[in-house]
C-alpha cells in the first residue's frame, strides 16, 4: 500500500480504539515492514556486531598466560626469585581491576548514553593493549593490566544496555551465549598466542603474554564506530534509571571491591589453605547478595537471572581454563608441538550460543534446570576426561557450554535490565572465586610434591583439577536449588496476586 493510500485511510472513533498493553522490552521484537522495519533491522545488526566483537574484547583480557613466560621476563626485567612473584601479582591484576570497574560502569551506562560508555571503556582497553609493549618494569604491567581490566568492566555492561535497547530476545540470548562461549574460549586462546617454549629456547617477547589476543578489540574499534550509523534515529533509548536502581546497581560494588583486595593480597602472602578459606567464603557471600537483591524489584528476575549469573562465572572459565592448561602441560610432556587443542573448545562456544539462541523457543521455567542438569553433567564428566585426548574434551565442554548458554539467556527471560546488570557484575566475582579455589588447590598439591618431575607435577595438578570438579558440582546443585526456590517464589506471588484480585471481585463504577 502506497504512503498517500495510508494517508486517506479513514480512521475509526478514538472511543472505539482497543485498549493497547504497555510494550515490554523483555518481549521479542515484531519486526513492520517498510522503512521502519528495516531500520530496526540495521539496529540489530549493530547491537550484534558489538556483541561479537566487543564483549568478546572484554572476556579474552581475563587470562593470564604470563608463566609460559616467567624465565624471559625475569631476565629481561632482571628480576630475582623473591621478586617474581611480584611479577605474577602484577600480571593477574586485570581480573580485580574488572570487578572494580563493572558495578561502576553498569549505574553509569543507565545515567548516560550507553554507547558512550561503550567507547570509554574501548578507549581505555585498547590503551592498555597498545602500551602493554612498552611495559618495562613490573610497576608498569601492573598498569597496563589494570587498564585492560578497567577497560573491560565497563565495556560489558554498557554492551548489555546496547543489547537491550532493541527489546529482541533473540538479540539478549546471543548475548548471553556469547559471554559464556568466550568465558569458556578465552584460555585456550591466550595459551595458543603464548605458548610454553621448549626447554632451552628463546622467547621473541614475553610481554606477548599481556596482551595476547589484541585483535578482539581491534574488530570492537571498527564495529563501535559504525553503530549509530547503522542505528539511526529510532527511539532507541531505554527509560531512565529511577534513584533506587542506581543503588541496587552500586550494590555489589564494595563487596566485589573488597573481594578483589583480598585476592589480590592473598595470592602473595597466604598460603594456599587460606586462599581457600577466602574462595570458600567468598561464594555464599555472593548467592547472599544475590538473593538479597533479588526480593527488590530493580534487581530481581522471574527466573533467578543473578544467581545463573554467578553459576556461568563459577563454571565456565574456572573450570575450561584449567583443563585448557593441563592439556598444555600434558602437551609439553610429550613434546606435542600442537599444544592446546582449540577445536573442542571452539565446538563449546558454539554450543553456548546454540543452547543460548534454543532458550527462545522453549519455556524459560524448563530450560533454566535443564541448563543447570547440563552444567552439572559436564562438570562430572570431566573426571574421566584425560587432557591429552583431544577429542575427550568434547565430553565435558560441549554440555557445559549448552548448559551455560541456555540457563542464561532463559533466565534472562523477563528481568529487567537492571536485573540483568545486577547479575552481570556478580558473574565476575563468581569467576574470581571459581579461580582462586583451584589454583590454591593445585598449589596446595604442588608444595607437598617430592620428588618433583615433570610427570608427577601433571598428576598433582590433574589431582587437585578433580577435587575442584566435585566442588564445583556441588557449588552447581546449590545454585540450582536456590534459582528454583526464587522462581517459586515468584510464582507462588503472581498466584496469590491473580487469587486476591479474583476475590476481590470487579469494582463498582
Amino acid at each position: 500500500m502506497s504512503p498517500h493510500a495510508r494517508e486517506h485511510r479513514p480512521t475509526a472513533p478514538a472511543r472505539h480504539a482497543p485498549p493497547r498493553a504497555a510494550p515490554s522490552r523483555a518481549a521479542p521484537e515484531r519486526h513492520a515492514d517498510g522503512p521502519a522495519g528495516g531500520s530496526r533491522r540495521l539496529a540489530g545488526l549493530g547491537a550484534l556486531l558489538l556483541t561479537f566483537t566487543a564483549l568478546p574484547a572484554a572476556v579474552l583480557v581475563v587470562p593470564d598466560a604470563a608463566f609460559h613466560v616467567v624465565p624471559a621476563a625475569a631476565s629481561a626485567l632482571e628480576l630475582d626469585d623473591a621478586e617474581i612473584a611480584g611479577l605474577l601479582r602484577a600480571t593477574g591484576y586485570s581480573l580485580p581491576a574488572l570487578l572494580i570497574a563493572a558495578p561502576l560502569a553498569a549505574a553509569a551506562a543507565r545515567r548516560f548514553p550507553a554507547w558512550a560508555v561503550l567507547l570509554t571503556g574501548l578507549a581505555v582497553l585498547l590503551a592498555g593493549l597498545g602500551t602493554a609493549r612498552f611495559a618495562h618494569s613490573v610497576p608498569l604491567v601492573a598498569m597496563v593490566r589494570a587498564a585492560q581490566g578497567a577497560g573491560a568492566g565497563i565495556v560489558l555492561p554498557a554492551s548489555l544496555v546496547l543489547v537491550w535497547e532493541r527489546g529482541s530476545r533473540v538479540l539478549a540470548a546471543a548475548w548471553a551465549g556469547a559471554l559464556a562461549g568466550t568465558l569458556i574460549l578465552a584460555m585456550p586462546l591466550a595459551l595458543n598466542a603464548v605458548p610454553m617454549p621448549a626447554e632451552g629456547a628463546a622467547v621473541p617477547d614475553w610481554r606477548v603474554a599481556l596482551a595476547p589476543v589484541p585483535w578482539a578489540a581491534a574488530a570492537a574499534a571498527v564495529a563501535a564506530p559504525a553503530y549509530p550509523l547503522l542505528r539511526g534515529r529510532g527511539p532507541w533509548s531505554l527509560p531512565a534509571a529511577r534513584h533506587a536502581e542506581r543503588g541496587q546497581l552500586l550494590l555489589p560494588f564494595v563487596p566485589a571491591a573488597g573481594f578483589a583486595f583480598l585476592a589480590v593480597v592473598a595470592a602473595d602472602d597466604w598460603s594456599p589453605g587460606a586462599r581457600v578459606v577466602v574462595a570458600g567464603l567468598a561464594l555464599p557471600a555472593l548467592l547472599g547478595l544475590a538473593l538479597a537483591g533479588g526480593r527488590d524489584a530493580t534487581a530481581g528476575s522471574p527466573f533467578g537471572c543473578a544467581i545463573v549469573m554467578i553459576a556461568v562465572g563459577l563454571l565456565c572459565h574456572p573450570v575450561a581454563g584449567p583443563l585448557a592448561g593441563l592439556a598444555s602441560v600434558t602437551a609439553q610432556a610429550r613434546e606435542d608441538a600442537a599444544g592446546v587443542p582449540l577445536l573442542p573448545f571452539a565446538v563449546a562456544a558454539a554450543a553456548a550460543l546454540a543452547g543460548a539462541l534454543a532458550s527462545t523457543r522453549r519455556g524459560a521455567r524448563r530450560a533454566v534446570p535443564a541448563g543447570y542438569c547440563l552444567m552439572t553433567a559436564a562438570v562430572l564428566l570431566g573426571l574421566a576426561v584425560a587432557p591429552h585426548d583431544r577429542w575427550a574434551l568434547l565430553l565435558p565442554l560441549v554440555p557445559l557450554g549448552a548448559g551455560a548458554g541456555l540457563a542464561l539467556a532463559a533466565s534472562l527471560r523477563d528481568a529487567g535490565v537492571g536485573a540483568a546488570l545486577f547479575g552481570l557484575s556478580l558473574c565476575f566475582p563468581a569467576l574470581l572465586t571459581g579461580q582462586l579455589l583451584v589454583l590454591s588447590l593445585q598449589a596446595s598439591r604442588l608444595e607437598r610434591l617430592r620428588p618433583v618431575t615433570e610427570t608427577r607435577q601433571a598428576t598433582a595438578l590433574l589431582d587437585a583439577y578433580h577435587v575442584w570438579l566435585l566442588i564445583a558440582a556441588a557449588a552447581a546443585v546449590l545454585l540450582a536449588a536456590a534459582t528454583a526456590r526464587v522462581g517459586a517464589r515468584r510464582a507462588g506471588a503472581r498466584y496469590a496476586t491473580r487469587t486476591g484480585k479474583a476475590a476481590a471481585g470487579p469494582r463498582a463504577g
